[in-house]
């Protein structure tokens, strides 16, 4: 296999593991589901997850909301962040 192949394959993988995970925010609160993640392919890294369906009280018209993985604290049985900004987040920022 080639080694560009395996690559695809590894994100892919690894990315595929945190779809559907609940994403907490640091006060406890359930922000929403993973629904997919950004890869940047030069280094193999996430760069983002999309979650999907938060509360309208932490964001609102329940738009779904692209968080940078550098926010992201652990992640096992749930996805908890270390940041995430004041809410409700204005539907038209």
């Amino acid at each position: 296999m080639p080694n560009d192949e395996w690559h695809l394959d590894m994100a892919d993988r690894h990315a595929s593991e945190i779809r559907g995970l609940p994403v907490i925010i640091p006060d406890g609160r359930l922000l929403g589901t993973v629904h997919d993640t950004v890869i940047d392919v030069n280094n193999w890294s996430c760069t983002h997850i999309f979650v999907s369906d938060p509360p309208d009280e932490l964001v609102e018209g329940r738009t779904h909301v692209a968080v940078p993985w550098t926010w992201v604290r652990s992640v096992g049985d749930v996805v908890l962040l270390r940041w995430f900004p004041q809410t409700p987040i204005p539907r038209n920022l």
